[in-house]
């Protein structure tokens, strides 16, 4: 069932610079783009660097997730999102190219669509597969959640222990799989001094080699 007024998630992330700035900036301005919207941004993660996928195909992304709450359907969410996207850059005319800011719907609450058949349909599908084909309709939790610890590893920073409604596993259960895979390895951004960083986050700006050596704790939005 579709809930409305929940909180929801997002991956952020950009490896091109924009008019905003750095990569950084980008989801710093994406992020205020999105309060102008009149979504409230309840928690952002820590900043990390992720090598471009596929190897070779642009610099380093910086990615980061957050946690959201408006009181519209997740079509509508998913609407925003694409317009904010728009108005910071992005042309979707490649796949896999590089992003001026790239604002993905990871989940609303418990909700599933279209529903467990067509979810487990997508998320089955081979990765050869998924490169060649985009669904055509919203697909929440988002499929490829689960695999990717470029989202895994921000996502455990603000939402560690919401539970995915199929599969039943929670995000640091994911994070620990993704580990041991080739996404799992992330790496803070060192230095961004920016505004998401309170003076209680100060190990913010440390480096990690792998994920298991992140630090808990939220950073609120505005900090």
């Amino acid at each position: 069932m579709v809930q409305f007024g929940q909180e929801f998630a997002i991956a952020l992330g950009a490896n091109l610079e924009t008019e905003a700035g750095s990569p950084a900036d980008s989801i710093r301005a994406g992020l205020e783009a999105l309060e102008l919207e009149g979504i409230l941004c309840v928690s952002v993660s820590r900043f990390y660097k992720t090598p471009c996928f596929p190897v070779g195909a642009g610099p380093d992304y910086v990615n980061a997730c957050a946690v959201l709450r408006a009181e519209l359907a997740p079509e509508e969410i998913l609407a925003v999102l694409h317009r904010v996207e728009a108005q910071m850059g992005r042309v979707r005319e490649t796949r896999w190219a590089g992003r001026t800011l790239d604002l993905d719907l990871l989940f609303c609450a418990q909700t599933v669509l279209p529903d467990k058949a067509g979810w487990s349909y997508w998320q089955g599908m081979a990765l050869e597969e998924q490169m060649r084909r985009a669904p055509d309709e919203l697909i929440l939790p988002h499929p490829r959640l689960q695999d990717r610890g470029f989202v895994l590893v921000p996502l455990a920073d603000v939402a560690p222990d919401w539970q995915h409604p199929v599969t039943g596993r929670r995000v640091v259960e994911m994070r620990c799989s993704a580990e041991r895979s080739a996404f799992g390895h992330c790496a803070a951004v060192k230095r961004l001094g920016n505004r998401l960083v309170n003076s209680t986050a100060s190990t913010y700006v440390k480096t990690f080699q792998r994920p298991t050596h992140l630090l808990t704790g939220v950073i609120p939005w505005p900090a």
